[in-house]
């Protein structure tokens, strides 16, 4: 009788992975938009609806890019409920 072992069977390179290279494009993209946020220093006015606020350009950028992070979260995990639902039921 031939023995099977978990730790005999052969695991898939690294950067082949499925969860690995939809990981790659988004730390690509996200380190990009850092360090275009971190080289605009300037101070820059926003108009928030009435107040008028003065801030760094870099802060504004930061704000805007964390709030689509969010948005993209939430989407995602959102479609992956919808498909997880449909599939079960």
């Amino acid at each position: 009788m031939a023995r099977t072992s978990t730790h005999q069977q052969s695991r898939a390179p690294f950067l082949s992975r499925p969860g690995v290279r939809r990981l790659i494009p988004f730390v690509l993209i996200t380190a990009i938009a850092l360090i275009f946020i971190f080289e605009n220093r300037a101070d820059t006015k926003i108009r928030l609806l009435v107040p008028e606020v003065t801030m760094p350009l870099w802060g504004a950028l930061l704000i805007a890019w964390g709030l689509g992070m969010l948005a993209c979260l939430f989407t995602v995990r959102r479609r992956g409920n919808r498909h997880a639902r449909r599939t079960g039921a």
